[in-house]
């Protein structure tokens, strides 16, 4: 197993527990959140054998598989909307989900909680503490996210075609990488399966050396514009 496998794992450390009746859910806590780092390359990889592994468990009458495909467009927006590789933050809300994938909030929801019991995700809810009218109270934050890798996916099978890795890695990384698609056939694939136009624009625009993929976001974020001003 690779070794960058590990990078992606939430330092979450111990938290102080935070219980107000009526207030925020239950679990919740008032502490900073130490996330953790997830370069764009690992993230888009994991995303990639997300969606193979929901369409490799896909039954016949159903729509999607273990994760679904709403929870497959949830993870996209997540990974390609959402986070910060640089500093791991990962906190949407479930309305900006909802505004990226084109689904509910009810959806958005659902979504959540299947990558969640499959593995793929995990989160903290928060809390933060002030005054109002001279008491003391709890509000509740949006929840803190992290992207697990594979070794935390319950029942992940790596699939058979996946390419051995090599003896020696690749400069500067802690383990060999996979060959990605391109900016554009990963586009194309999302496009194929019924993502949002919004998470395809974002897919484009994911490698910004990808000079046809950039211009292809550039025209599909102009022609959205124009239609939100004509509506």
């Amino acid at each position: 197993m690779p070794n960058y496998q590990r990078l992606a794992l939430p330092r979450i450390g111990q938290l102080a527990q935070t219980y107000a009746r009526g207030a925020v859910w239950s679990g919740s806590t008032t502490q900073d959140v130490k996330f953790t780092p997830l370069s764009k390359r690992i993230a888009r990889q994991l995303y990639y054998r997300a969606r193979t592994w929901d369409a490799a468990t896909r039954t016949r009458g159903k729509h999607g598989g273990i994760i679904g495909r709403p929870g497959v467009s949830v993870l996209h927006s997540m990974i390609f909307d959402f986070l910060n590789s640089k500093t791991g933050r990962l906190d949407p809300s479930y309305e900006g989900l909802a505004k990226k994938t084109g689904y509910s909030r009810a959806t958005v929801a659902v979504a959540l909680r299947r990558l969640r019991d499959a593995g793929i995700i995990t989160w903290l809810r928060r809390c933060i503490a002030g005054m109002r009218d001279g008491k003391f109270v709890l509000a509740q934050e949006r929840n803190a996210y992290a992207i697990l890798t594979e070794t935390s996916w319950k029942g992940y099978r790596a699939p058979l075609t996946v390419p051995t890795e090599p003896t020696v890695p690749e400069p500067g990384t802690w383990g060999d990488h996979p060959a990605l698609l391109t900016a554009l056939a990963q586009a194309q694939a999302d496009q194929a399966i019924g993502l949002s136009q919004a998470a395809v624009i974002a897919t484009l625009e994911s490698d910004p050396s990808d000079s046809l993929a950039a211009a292809l976001a550039r025209m599909g974020r102009g022609l959205t514009a124009r239609s939100d001003r004509k509506n």
